[in-house]
């Protein structure tokens, strides 16, 4: 449902994923989405639509990715659940907490899936990086988490980009880019939520009032603390570093993998400086892992497979998705009201 240009990836996905088939484009009108069809090389068949609304009237569609701008996301995210279609939606999920919580107790209501298009989640290098984080010996009691999340931005892009307009998707910086870095920290803590957050003046924005770039700090009662920035303004930058009482974590490329097949991240434990202090007494070892399916593709599979299990035996949706997706919009809001109360704490 629309043919923005993450679809193009996601299309892709799909026709690779071994348990899920495109039946269908819609756009808002007929032939963007049979150019989108062509220049796709989608399979003969594929319907092409030009309203979102007969998309979702069609019977023979079973779920729907819908890469909309965010503002757009209640009003078809509920249309689409409510016609029992199972809902694969791009970050971020919605403007407010509140609206995502529509989309979430329609989805509920009506028995079908709901899962967010953060695709890091679904490559193997995350399950063997939690492995890690989850081993008393390894990483210890986590302290401090930072992540950064960054790409500069063309003028084009600053002048005409969806992302930069305040009626399609308000929250910029914050809610583009930011939510892959609040998703990473809690992530990181199995999603407990820090007791309070606060965002780090100031906050370049432009002339719309759109959020160009954005950092903060998050608190916890038990002393962990977290950092983020993100920015349309920098050189590309996606990385986490997690530090524990007896080891760390780095990866610099947990949002997009330098390569497709493979991914790695950074390890070290119980290191500290060499003699005279002119070195360290080990360095990180890199933790390689592999994978036959790209994660864009993975992620389909697994929504695929959800979807698949509710239909063949009455089953209900996995609670973990719209669990995660909804911790992390709540994060979010809350950097956002620290920025439009000056930068002030927001609790939790």
């Amino acid at each position: 449902m629309g043919c923005a240009d993450i679809a193009k990836k996601v299309s892709r996905a799909i026709a690779i994923a071994p348990n899920a088939s495109i039946v269908a484009v819609a756009s808002r009108e007929a032939g963007k989405a049979r150019r989108f069809i062509a220049d796709n090389a989608l399979p003969a068949g594929t319907k092409a639509y030009g309203s979102y609304e007969a998309l979702i009237e069609d019977e023979d569609i079973e779920a729907v990715y819908m890469p909309l701008p965010t503002s757009l996301h209640v009003r078809w995210a509920v249309a689409a659940a409510v016609k029992r279609k199972h809902v694969l939606l791009e970050k971020p999920t919605a403007l407010v907490v509140s609206d995502l919580d529509k989309i979430l107790e329609a989805c509920e209501h009506n028995g079908v899936q709901f899962m967010d298009g953060t695709m890091w989640m679904h490559h193997p290098r995350t399950a063997r990086m939690k492995q890690v984080l989850s081993d008393p010996d390894l990483i210890g009691r986590i302290q401090m988490i930072h992540s950064t999340r960054a790409f500069s931005a063309t003028p084009e892009f600053l002048e005409t980009n969806i992302r930069i307009k305040p009626d399609l998707d308000s929250l910029g910086a914050l809610g583009d880019l930011g939510w892959y870095c609040i998703g990473a920290i809690l992530w990181a803590v199995d999603y407990q939520l820090p007791s309070s957050t606060t965002a780090l003046p100031t906050v370049p924005s432009n002339k719309s009032g759109v959020i160009l770039a954005c950092a903060a700090s998050l608190q916890w009662d038990d002393g962990k603390v977290a950092t983020f920035h993100c920015t349309f303004l920098c050189n590309t930058a996606m990385d986490i570093s997690i530090q524990g009482t007896s080891g760390s974590l780095h990866v610099a490329d947990f949002v997009i993998p330098y390569q497709e097949d493979s991914a790695s991240f950074e390890l070290i434990t119980g290191a500290h400086f060499a003699e005279l202090h002119i070195g360290w007494s080990k360095t990180p070892d890199e933790v390689l892992t592999l994978t036959n399916l790209p994660q864009e593709t993975l992620m389909v599979q697994e929504f695929a497979r959800l979807v698949g299990l509710i239909l063949s035996s009455g089953g209900r949706p996995d609670p973990k998705w719209p669990d995660t997706s909804r911790k992390t919009q709540l994060v979010m809001d809350a950097v956002k009201k620290s920025i439009d109360l000056g930068f002030k704490p927001v609790a939790l």
